[in-house]
């Protein structure tokens, strides 16, 4: 099996959250998820799991940030082209979220949009063209 990545993000709605990251592409998987999580499922390789805040304090014992506040993390995801990077990120903003937390990139070979999830997580999707 290859390399997997679980994000963890401590969420205030589990509910609004799980609806919001399945506006936004992800799967929720059952198997991996109850009353407490979803595990978001993006690709055979990238997960995210929802967490409430008691099931994340069982994680860590460092106190939760506020991401409306505070950036701990950008996480940044790749698609397969420019319209899609525009797309997410409305269905993004349509969905409870914030478009472009931070300033659109568009270099030319690479073209890249941000959004804000409900509870303050900056997002980042990226289109690359190939041949840089």
């Amino acid at each position: 099996m290859g390399k997997m990545i679980f994000v963890n993000l401590p969420v205030h709605d589990l509910r609004k959250s799980t609806s919001f990251y399945e506006a936004v592409g992800g799967t929720k998987n059952p198997q991996f998820s109850d009353d407490a999580s979803s595990c978001m499922v993006f690709s055979e390789a990238i997960h995210v799991m929802l967490l409430t805040h008691d099931k994340y304090k069982a994680f860590s014992q460092r106190p939760i940030a506020d991401a409306h506040k505070t950036s701990a993390a950008l996480i940044a995801l790749t698609v397969e082209d420019r319209t899609m990077v525009d797309s997410i990120v409305d269905l993004a903003a349509a969905t409870g979220g914030v478009a472009d937390p931070n300033p659109k990139q568009d270099h030319g070979f690479m073209y890249g949009r941000s959004y804000e999830d409900p509870d303050g997580n900056v997002w980042e999707i990226i289109w690359m063209a190939a041949a840089a």
